[in-house]
């Protein structure tokens, strides 16, 4: 987690690495999310609180959120060796 914790986002959602040297362009929900990750806040709360401020079903974000951390540990901003909590969820018929 410590890369992640290493990262700077600015108002207009560019992350930069200083360590690593790198930028990305996130969207105003990825820099949520990677404010909300380095919070310790579980997969649970992040879907919670982002599909209350966002019009998006939590199903959907659970897959968007699963593709995002995937993305975050093959760009080593994430460790691959990090549990991130990712779970199903039972979503009934």
């Amino acid at each position: 987690m410590q890369v992640l914790n290493q990262l700077l986002i600015d108002e207009n959602n560019i992350a930069f690495h200083p360590s690593l040297g790198n930028s990305y362009q996130l969207n105003p929900i990825g820099s949520q999310i990677v404010n909300l990750i380095k919070q310790y806040k579980t997969t649970d709360e992040i879907i919670d609180q982002i599909s209350s401020t966002y019009d998006i079903s939590k199903e959907e974000l659970f897959i968007d959120l699963s593709d995002f951390i995937t993305k975050l540990k093959v760009y080593g901003i994430m460790s691959p060796f990090v549990k991130t909590n990712i779970r199903f969820l039972f979503i009934p018929p």
